[in-house]
């Protein structure tokens, strides 16, 4: 198979619509890493993304019969425009179905490359059922977005040309993962020249369908999917991409929200490109490798797999980036309610900067406060800036890792109910669509009293939301299943400890 697959990947057709995109050196990266860090620069594509190789080579196989009735994909991403492409290219008729939730820039960006865009449902699996049935109806030719030999051909021409533009000594290459196109071209080409070289895949922690699968030994379908990284939004890994890699990926590793925010700027600082959040994932995955195998003097190479990013979502990523960098801790911390008590606490902690201070009265005895600390990376700063203060007689919750206090918390206006109430709180991903907080509204129990409601957008595809619900005692053990009717994304915050200091 390994053989059979490097073949397609010589004999690919993609230079008709891709370039042959650089690596650039990262040189902040490589001093603060003390190893040469390298890019591979597949946001330079035409269409933004590495995706336009593998629609293009699988389009180039198509017959003039295939051809002449058109192709369709189900895509809200970077397949949808590579395919939209590569179909204007070859002058054939293409038709993207995408969910009503698809961001308006992705979707005039399909149309702009000449596709015909077909909006139906509310999520990725009512677009994909669509477009089975438009392909019954009509005859078109389905153009997958990963799970196929001739995509991963495609992708798999990025490994010929890293490793013939950088021939000399080269110790691992990062990839992004989602279907597991990329990575199995990838990793058939270069374990079959250079088995020296690690292939390591990067997964969103929320997506990781190919841990997942090797942990298993076969294919699993992950109960949910995060969507931040939607690039690599992915609950199976492909069939054909996993039977090529599970053989020969060395790692995998998994990269939380703040650590690809850190990444998309230090590509920034680097390049001066804005890599998307998913193009960023392989930078993260090879800073995590770094820092977890205290790597030095190696030469480590990472796929920046595209920049379609909405613009409106960098104010997110920039605010996030601190954390994920570790330069800012957020804490809770309780000071005593009397004049002089804020200056105590900063004397307590020394010349730092106060990055963050958000406060409101409560009672007369103590004060819960909300506090950004500017930090030095590792982690262990933190700790110790905690330390400090608690030898100093305060009580403090570590916070920088409470999604709860990062997405709402800090943003939130408003205080503490006058009087006490049992109430439940939960936060949730609304999709971003009209009509979304109407159903959500209409489908709960008409006496549930909606307490507290924070909404925020990240230029994403789903909002995010915290809910507080007054709810009559007899129904409190039912609400998760009237949740689940809902079928929302959503987790329990009630016993979170930034809601019991700050909103309870």
């Amino acid at each position: 198979m390994l053989e059979a697959t490097v073949k397609k990947i010589l004999q690919a057709r993609v230079y008709e619509a891709a370039i042959e995109t650089p690596i650039s050196p990262a040189p902040f990266l490589s001093r603060r890493f003390n190893n040469q860090i390298l890019i591979k620069r597949e946001d330079l594509q035409p269409v933004y993304s590495f995706k336009i190789r593998g629609a293009y080579n699988k389009m180039a196989q198509l017959d003039e019969a295939q051809k002449a009735k058109g192709v369709i994909a189900a895509s809200a991403g970077n397949h949808a425009q590579g395919l939209a492409m590569a179909a204007r290219q070859m002058g054939v008729k293409a038709t993207i179905v995408m969910p009503r939730i698809t961001p308006d820039i992705k979707v005039q960006a399909v149309r702009a490359r000449g596709a015909k865009v077909v909006l139906k449902g509310d999520a990725f699996g009512e677009a994909a059922d669509h477009a089975q049935a438009l392909i019954q109806e009509h005859g078109y030719t389905y153009i997958p977005p990963f799970d196929d030999i001739d995509v991963i051909a495609g992708q798999g021409t990025i490994a010929v040309e890293i490793l013939r533009q950088h021939s000399g000594e080269l110790d691992a290459i990062f990839v992004p993962v989602g279907g597991g196109g990329l990575i199995a071209g990838v990793a058939a080409y270069v374990k079959y020249l250079r088995p020296d070289i690690k292939v390591i895949g990067v997964e969103a922690e929320d997506s990781a369908c190919l841990k997942a699968a090797l942990a298993a030994g076969t294919r699993v379908v992950l109960d949910q999917v995060g969507v931040f990284a939607e690039g690599v939004a992915v609950a199976q890994i492909g069939e054909a991409p996993f039977a090529i890699i599970r053989d020969l990926v060395d790692e995998v590793i998994t990269i939380n929200t703040d650590e690809m925010c850190a990444a998309v700027k230090d590509i920034f600082e680097d390049t001066r490109a804005v890599a998307e959040t998913s193009g960023a994932l392989s930078l993260a995955g090879l800073k995590k490798y770094i820092q977890q195998t205290g790597a030095e003097g190696q030469t480590l190479l990472c796929i920046n797999s595209g920049a379609n990013t909405n613009f409106n979502r960098l104010q997110h990523i920039a605010e996030r980036t601190e954390l994920g960098e570790q330069r800012e801790a957020i804490l809770a911390v309780t000071i005593a309610e009397k004049p002089g008590s804020f200056k105590k606490f900063c004397r307590a902690l020394g010349k730092r900067m106060v990055t963050e201070f958000s406060y409101r009265y409560a009672d007369s005895s103590e004060a819960h406060i909300f506090v950004g600390i500017q930090v030095k990376p590792g982690g262990e700063d933190r700790l110790a800036v905690i330390e400090r203060l608690r030898e100093s007689g305060y009580a403090v919750e570590d916070l920088t890792d409470n999604e709860l206090a990062k997405l709402h918390l800090r943003h939130l206006s408003g205080g503490r109910p006058s009087e006490h109430f049992a109430e439940e709180v939960y936060r949730f991903e609304f999709p971003e669509r009209p009509g979304a907080l109407m159903n959500f509204l209409t489908q709960l129990p008409h006496d549930w009293n909606i307490s507290l409601f924070h909404y925020r957008n990240h230029g994403a595809a789903y909002g995010r939301v915290l809910v507080g619900m007054q709810v009559p005692n007899g129904d409190r053990v039912h609400v998760e299943e009237c949740l689940d009717a809902i079928g929302y994304r959503y987790w329990k915050e009630s016993d979170n400890p930034a809601y019991q200091l700050f909103m309870a």
